[in-house]
């Protein structure tokens, strides 16, 4: 699954802080504008995007306007609008581009199902697929970490092991009990290269945040701790 840009034109229905919590567990950057989608549109031009969401709770937007707009260039850029309850019978809904839409009264889930089948369409997403730790959100199905939006470059290994320990959190574990659960019984290397993995995810997270250690117990092994 790969990182997406959702522009969002809020109004009464998709307010801001809405849109932040619908699209918090998903690999997306979210920009909420309380604008209408013609200046929301205005305000993206020439930025490339990949889903616009819009407020369309009160029946005045132009959908084949909008349409139009994202459509030029043969652009594939979705849009998804939250509408009215009472226009879905008569309103011309948009073809020529990804589309989908719910009623303003579709709960937070409904909304977040059909969000995701548009950007990911083909593969399987869900809440449960995303870990978050503070400003550190963990990606289990792709095996991706960012720290405050920003990716972080990590082995398939320090990831591993990283995932591995905030899945557990608050649990001590010894060298050995981390090289059978992450590196496999199969792995017949040194416990000294669980040392060497912890040291280097210590340099790529822990000085870009104070709101988690990954903590030596003297004497027993390691453990992650959310201060």
């Amino acid at each position: 699954m790969h990182s997406k840009t959702i522009i969002v034109s809020c109004g009464d229905a998709v307010t801001p802080e809405r849109a932040a919590a619908l699209f918090s567990s998903m690999d997306a950057d979210v920009r909420a504008l309380k604008v209408p989608p013609n200046q929301a549109l205005d305000a993206m031009r020439g930025a490339s995007f990949d889903m616009l969401l819009i407020d369309d709770s009160d029946g005045s937007c132009d959908l084949a306007e909008v349409e139009a707009a994202l459509s030029r260039g043969g652009s594939t850029t979705a849009l998804f609008v939250v509408m009215e309850g009472g226009r879905a019978a008569s309103v011309r809904l948009p073809v020529q581009i990804p589309f989908d839409f719910a009623c303003e009264y579709a709960s937070d889930d409904e909304v977040k199902v059909r969000c995701r089948r548009l950007l990911w369409p083909g593969e399987m997403t869900s809440d449960a697929d995303f870990v978050h730790v503070g400003s550190m959100t963990i990606n289990l199905a792709t095996y991706q970490v960012k720290v405050a939006g920003e990716p972080v470059d990590l082995t398939f290994m320090e990831y591993a092991l990283l995932a591995f320990l905030v899945t557990h959190p608050g649990r001590i574990y010894s060298r050995e009990v981390l090289l059978s659960q992450v590196w496999g019984f199969d792995y017949f290397g040194d416990s000294r290269t669980v040392d060497v993995h912890i040291k280097r995810l210590r340099e790529k997270i822990e000085n870009v945040s104070d709101q988690w250690e990954l903590k030596t117990v003297w004497g027993v092994g390691y453990k992650f701790e959310v201060k």
